[in-house]
């Protein structure tokens, strides 16, 4: 564990006005509760949840805010949203986030990820309020060469998969409404790309540790696809803190809107083993093996992000160990399927997280 950044700063997000995309969603829930802790005013607009259980509706957070669900690709209605919400800042999560349901869908993918990023930049043309927006991609934007070196910002954009594809994309947008449209509006928009998420209260499909606690809860095998595969994992507050500074940033340095990283040290990316693994000792008990043929769609088999620029100009550090992130969210888990509440297991994660900075 490692300090760096501040914690997020109190006296700034009390009171200011936030609209939050995608509030329904794994890390629009988390940072819909920690807004709320800090006092911002939030406004979420997503879809309806997705599983069930889902943290959105164990958090009650449509009694904590002013929650819409609603759908990014219809361009008038979300419009109409945005122009109520009146924010003083945005951060756009909202997203098909799934790489297999891409394959699936993939018109419905390229629709959400690039056509609703577009809805809603469009709709904050004109804002007399906002004055910095957040989008979020993935560290999957970069044209992958299965190389063994962590992506910077200036690498190519690229994407094998729709859901890769499609948030290459996505960050074309964003970079061409701000050169076009916003930066003279007074808008400082940067996008963050940011690696493998981990922690409670995840429940989607073909997704590590959802599925392990979904199988080891209900004394099934887990099976494993891909287990060689290499990833930046990290916990669901690292990014989220890295967005939240990110935001504070380009508050008062506008200039500083960009295309940044948020992910874990390259030595602390790790294979899809040994995260089982640490996830097994973690909850206490569970089964694995390996699918030897296992069939599906092309996966990357190596993925890290370099991050000096996120170090360097936001001040941005990882503080949490792969370890400690695979501990604490089991332990979410674990507690949770016995009875814990959710509000006061995500407040004990933050309260840790930001304690790790104080």
């Amino acid at each position: 564990m490692s300090s760096g950044v501040n914690r997020p700063e109190v006296s700034f997000w009390r009171g200011k006005r936030v609209l939050l995309t995608g509030h329904t969603g794994f890390k629009g829930a988390w940072l819909a509760y920690w807004l709320t802790r800090l006092g911002a005013r939030v406004t979420g607009i997503g879809l309806a949840p997705s599983t069930t259980p889902n943290l959105f509706s164990l958090l009650a957070l449509s009694e904590l805010g002013d929650s819409h669900i609603s759908d990014i690709r219809d361009a008038e209605s979300l419009a109409r949203l945005i122009r109520g919400a009146d924010a003083d800042v945005v951060f756009h999560l909202a997203a098909q986030p799934l790489v297999r349901a891409s394959y699936r869908d993939p018109l419905g993918t390229f629709a959400t990820n690039v056509q609703g990023t577009a809805n809603v930049l469009e709709a904050l043309r004109g804002s007399s309020s906002t004055r910095v927006v957040v989008a979020i991609t993935t560290d999957k934007v970069y044209r992958n060469l299965e190389l063994a070196f962590p992506y910077r910002e200036t690498d190519p954009l690229g994407g094998h998969d729709p859901y890769s594809a499609s948030k290459a994309a996505a960050e074309i947008v964003v970079a061409s409404y701000r050169d076009s449209y916003l930066k003279e509006q007074g808008v400082a928009v940067a996008s963050a790309r940011a690696g493998n998420v981990i922690g409670g209260g995840d429940w989607s499909e073909d997704r590590l540790l959802p599925d392990a606690v979904r199988a080891w809860s209900s004394k099934r095998t887990l099976r494993i696809r891909n287990p060689s595969a290499v990833r930046p994992w990290q916990h669901v507050l690292e990014p989220l803190a890295g967005y939240l500074q990110l935001a504070e940033r380009l508050w008062s340095k506008p200039q500083l809107a960009d295309a940044y990283n948020f992910g874990p040290h390259t030595h602390e990316c790790a294979t899809v083993q040994t995260v089982v693994e640490q996830a097994r000792a973690a909850f206490g008990t569970g089964d694995f093996e390996f699918e030897r043929d296992a069939r599906g769609p092309h996966e990357t088999q190596w993925l890290a992000l370099e991050i000096a620029k996120a170090r360097q100009v936001l001040g941005v550090q990882p503080r949490w160990s792969l370890d400690e992130a695979v501990r604490r969210s089991m332990t979410w888990y674990r507690e949770q399927i016995d009875g814990a509440d959710a509000a006061e297991l995500c407040a004990r994660d933050i309260d840790a997280y930001e304690a790790a900075a104080a």
